[in-house]
């Protein structure tokens, strides 16, 4: 039980980091906490799309010394996967923090349920 858990503790720890992510994001009331919450669950798919793309014994596709056979270097696909995905929750989380200012600056609290009641309160 101790060798399987060892041969997989990078996916062990990307899902319970996705786990400890999801629970942030939906428990807190906060928006911060929130965002902080989502970013950990990207966090944790890059760990499980890297520890998933790489493959023991292999070194990195760049080609060195004519060695031109595939069986040599590790797929480069889930690397590009992940360094676009980080590109992208970047941009995501510079847009949720700057709605955030926004809502603060507006309503004076990042609580969710009171923003949604000050909302309400102004439709009527």
């Amino acid at each position: 039980m101790l060798t399987v858990i060892m041969e997989h503790l990078e996916e062990l720890v990307a899902v319970l980091l996705f786990a400890i992510g999801f629970t942030t994001l939906l428990l807190n009331r906060n928006i911060i906490k929130k965002i902080i919450g989502f970013n950990i669950m990207d966090t944790a798919i890059y760990l499980f799309l890297t520890s998933v793309g790489y493959i023991e014994g292999r070194t990195a596709p760049i080609l060195v010394d004519g060695i031109t056979d595939a069986s040599h270097y590790i797929n480069p696909i889930p690397s590009g996967l992940v360094l676009t995905g980080i590109v992208v929750s970047v941009s995501v989380s510079a847009l949720m923090l700057s709605l955030t200012v926004r809502l603060y600056r507006r309503y004076h609290t990042l609580n969710i349920d009171h923003i949604t009641m000050l909302m309400k309160g102004e439709d009527d």
